[in-house]
This record gives structure tokens, C-alpha cells and sequence, in this order.
């Protein structure tokens, strides 16, 4: 099913879900766009690509997975526990493919027959991606190169296309369907045709994909080359930016904050270029080093997640991690340059 909407009855459409549900859309502020909870006189942008990916719809930066209450003991009550599930939906609108598409890396990881992590799965099921076709690629763009494109389809509910005058929205799954039943969308017409063009000619844009088939190999080959690593990693400032920018790190770390007689249990992100990551009670810690966090960085979504899953990458290309690197480190020059290292030994 395909359909038509203008901007402003997008607009207007994001702001009735918002009525109902919880709303994850790009806003402009100071200078730069993020992906920020919708509210009343909020201005959408769909110019260029949020800063940060919207995983936060399926995989929150920071949740409370359970409360204790403690009660004193002349009240003669036990301990309270209480879970927090997920509760509710969530619409992300406005992202592009790549972000929806990171989600599809942590399926088999949180939904498996051994583990089933019911925080992902609930918000997982419970969430509707109104994704945007790429129109103009970045220069750091390379989604074409992991089995992706502009217009990639896969993890989205709904794709729209820019076109003149507004949008061609494309129903991908039946939560799409449903979505474009609603009246502020047209018949798309002639706009369908454009928008099939636009695509292709965004796509064209990127030019040839690199091939990625020999990085799995060639990374395992460089393991234990550390001098490989420390000439790839010598710009690296640890700073972790492009694991808090990844639509597709699924990394986290779980603490007890505790206030008085209550107790929450929160699971937040991680980051593996962080040295604490490793760092074991002892004291010993096996990534001591830039080198070793930025080797199993790399080597994780080139090399050992595509060993486990039936060689998918786990990098959807949208290339935050090197616009965002305030070093310049770009994972698509370190993977190369382990594809096209000869051992002169």
C-alpha cells in the first residue's frame, strides 16, 4: 500500500499519535538535530540525520528494571519487589532506514530459545517506525556496504520518500498498513512513480559498495597483530562516542542505586572503548589498552557477531561513529586496512 502525505499533515499526524502514545521525533536545537520525546509546539526535522540513533524506542539509555521497598521491622511487612515492564507504545518518526534497521541486530541476541530479555521483546513489539528514505547521502555514509540502501525497508513499519510537496508513505508491515488507513493520507498517484525514482537515484548517489566478505577472516588474522592495532587505534582518545552514537551496540551495565528503605535495580548503556569496561575486581583487565577495546570494537561487528549469525554484520552503516569521532577515527579505513594487510613476516 502506498499513500501521500504532506509536511504539514505529517506534522499534524505525529502530534495526534502523540496523544495516544509516546513519540520519538527529530527536533532541531542549537544547532544540531536529536531524537526527543514529541510535545505540543515541537518543530519537526527531517532535513539531515539525528545525531544520535532513535535505539533509545527499543533499548533505553537508562531503565529501572525493578524497585525493592524495605520496611522497617516494628512494621512487621517483608520486602516488597516490584518489576517494571514496559508499558504502552512507542512511534518513532522520522528516522532514517539505518536506525530502524539497528534494531534487527539485536533480535537474535535478546529474543533467542536460551534468553528472552522481556524489556526488549515488550518494547520491541510495542514499538512503529515511520522511517525517511535517504535522499542525499554523507560523505561518512556506507550502508550500501552491509547489505543496506537509502531506501532499505527492513525494520520499518512505514517508509516514506520525499517527493514534491511531501511524502510517498509505503506500508511495510500491518502496523503500517493501519497507519496509512488514516485521513490526513492520499492517494499517492503519479507521486509513486517519483518516488521510486528518488531512491534509485539516491542509491546511484553512493556509488559502488565495498565488499565486506573477507573482513571476518582478515580481522581474525590481525588478532593478535598488536601493532596492527596500536597504529589503528593511536588517534582513538577513549572517549566512546561511537558506541553511545551506535544504533546497533547493545552492550549494557546494571547498578543498585539505593535511597533510604527503596532500592532500584537500572540497566543503562555501556561503552567497550571505556577502560573500566574490562576491569575486573582484582584489578586485572584483559583490554588494558586502546589497541584491545578498539580490536574487539571492530572485531565484534566484522568479524564474531557475523560468525554467530549467519554472517550478518552487525553495522547498519550509518556512519555516526566516524562523523561524530572528535579524533577521526573511521571503523571503514581500520576494516579495510585489515582486509588489505599483507604479513611480510
Amino acid at each position: 500500500m502506498e499513500r501521500f502525505i504532506t509536511k504539514a499533515n505529517l506534522e499534524r499526524l505525529a502530534q495526534a499519535l502523540a496523544e495516544k502514545s509516546s513519540v520519538l521525533a527529530p527536533v532541531a536545537s542549537g544547532g544540531t538535530t536529536t531524537f526527543r520525546r514529541l510535545r505540543p509546539g515541537m518543530q519537526l526535522d527531517f532535513s539531515r540525520m539525528a545525531v544520535i540513533s532513535p535505539k533509545d524506542a527499543t533499548f533505553p539509555r537508562n531503565e529501572t528494571l525493578l524497585t525493592v521497598q524495605r520496611y522497617a521491622e516494628e512494621s512487621g511487612k517483608k520486602l516488597e519487589l516490584k518489576e517494571h515492564l514496559p508499558e504502552g507504545e512507542m512511534v518513532v518518526i522520522g528516522c532514517r532506514p539505518c536506525g530502524a534497521r539497528g534494531k534487527l541486530v539485536f533480535d537474535p541476541v535478546y529474543e533467542t530459545e536460551a534468553i528472552k530479555d522481556p524489556y526488549y521483546i515488550r518494547r520491541r513489539n510495542n514499538a512503529v517506525f515511520i522511517t525517511l528514505a535517504c535522499a542525499r547521502p554523507e560523505t561518512t555514509c556506507f550502508c550500501h556496504s552491509v547489505g543496506s540502501g537509502p531506501a532499505d525497508e527492513n525494520g520499518s513499519d512505514v517508509l516514506l520518500t520525499a517527493v514534491e510537496s511531501g511524502f510517498v508513505a509505503k506500508a511495510v508491515t500491518e502496523k503500517g498498513e493501519q497507519l496509512l488507513s488514516n485521513s490526513l493520507f492520499e492517494e499517492a498517484g503519479a507521486r509513486a512513480e517519483e518516488a521510486v525514482a528518488n531512491n534509485a537515484r539516491a542509491r546511484e548517489l553512493m556509488g559502488e559498495a565495498h565488499d565486506y566478505a573477507s573482513a571476518a577472516k582478515k580481522l581474525l588474522e590481525r588478532f593478535d597483530d598488536m601493532d596492527f592495532w596500536q597504529a589503528q587505534s593511536a588517534k582513538c582518545i577513549s572517549c566512546g562516542a561511537c558506541t553511545y552514537m551506535c544504533p546497533t551496540c547493545y552492550c549494557f551495565n546494571i547498578t543498585d542505586d539505593e535511597a533510604g528503605l527503596t532500592s532500584r535495580r537500572l540497566r543503562s548503556w555501556d561503552n567497550c572503548m571505556s577502560h573500566t569496561f574490562t576491569l575486573e575486581g582484582s584489578g586485572h583487565n584483559p583490554r588494558a589498552s586502546k589497541a584491545h577495546r578498539l580490536k574487539n570494537r571492530v572485531g565484534h561487528k566484522f568479524s564474531y557477531y557475523p560468525d554467530l549469525h549467519q554472517g550478518h554484520i552487525a553495522c547498519c552503516g550509518c556512519g555516526r561513529c566516524i562523523k561524530q569521532c572528535p579524533a577521526g577515527v573511521d571503523i571503514r579505513q581500520v576494516v579495510m586496512a585489515a582486509q588489505e594487510h599483507v604479513d611480510e613476516r
